[in-house]
């Protein structure tokens, strides 16, 4: 099975960073192995991070934000690169 990027919006319950980075601070990422950390953006607001996380099994996404649902909403939407859509398009132009 290959590995598939999730492009994941968390928004900070009551647009609160505090209690998301003082957990990250104290237990990590909190994610499964088999599940890895791509790269992250926060908006300037401080209400909203957007993670690309990947994975082969997207039962660890359930598992992770599990860990983190009590102070983070998720989105989770899979995602390829840009390079990928252009080879998919490449043959209808």
């Amino acid at each position: 099975m290959s590995k598939t990027l999730y492009m994941v919006i968390e928004r900070f319950k009551d647009g609160d960073p505090v209690p998301v980075y003082r957990r990250f601070r104290e237990h990590g990422r909190l994610a499964p192995e088999g599940l890895s950390y791509v790269s992250s953006w926060v908006d300037t607001h401080l209400e909203r991070c957007y993670q690309l996380m990947e994975t082969d099994d997207p039962r660890l996404l359930d598992q992770w934000m599990a860990h983190w649902s009590d102070i983070v909403e998720f989105e989770v939407n899979p995602v390829i690169t840009s390079a990928e859509a252009a080879e998919r398009v490449a043959p209808r132009l």
